[in-house]
């Protein structure tokens, strides 16, 4: 999918809906008290949904997970957990995606597997495994209101990074 989009187009697209998002934490709408996760097939549904997005902006998913689980009144913390949790096998898949999409194709800079830069990618992983065990310390200690304000301010910056990308 993402192949055949421009990336102009692709970033517009992402910078949008995660100010969207952003807005909706920001608002703090409590959802009906009667509003619960679908069943299975519906969870597939939104899982489905949440890991092809997620992958064709090369997230983690937790701008859509998050936003989603609350609606459906389950605790913040409970939601960034399960995003957490969630957004190994998102990158897996991703990551797996686009390197099949990206094999054969030429004129790739060195080290990468199809589109995937190897050296950027160890980096990231590097990165993400010990800063992750900060995160979810902070997000047990941080009253709900300011963790929501965190990460409203976090999607924000992503969503005007990826607009000024869209129109530079």
């Amino acid at each position: 999918i993402v192949g055949g989009m421009s990336t102009a187009v692709l970033s517009a697209f992402y910078g949008v809906f995660v100010a969207a998002a952003a807005t909706n934490t920001l608002l703090d709408r409590k959802p009906k008290p009667t509003r619960e996760l679908p069943g299975k097939s519906g969870l597939f549904a939104v899982g489905g949904g949440i890991g092809l997005v997620s992958s064709m902006v090369g997230a983690g998913g937790a701008f859509l997970s998050v936003p989603f689980m609350t609606a459906c009144n389950i605790g913040i913390r409970n939601c960034v957990a399960t995003s957490a949790a969630l957004g190994l096998p998102i990158a897996i898949a991703g990551t797996l995606g686009f390197v099949v999409a990206g094999l054969g194709q030429r004129e790739l800079p060195p080290h990468t597997v199809g589109y995937v830069y190897v050296p950027a990618l160890l980096a990231i992983v590097a990165a993400s495994v010990i800063s992750a065990p900060i995160g979810a310390r902070a997000a047990h200690r941080w009253p709900v209101r300011k963790l929501k304000r965190a990460f409203a301010i976090l999607l924000y910056a992503l969503a005007a990074y990826m607009l000024w990308r869209a129109w530079r």
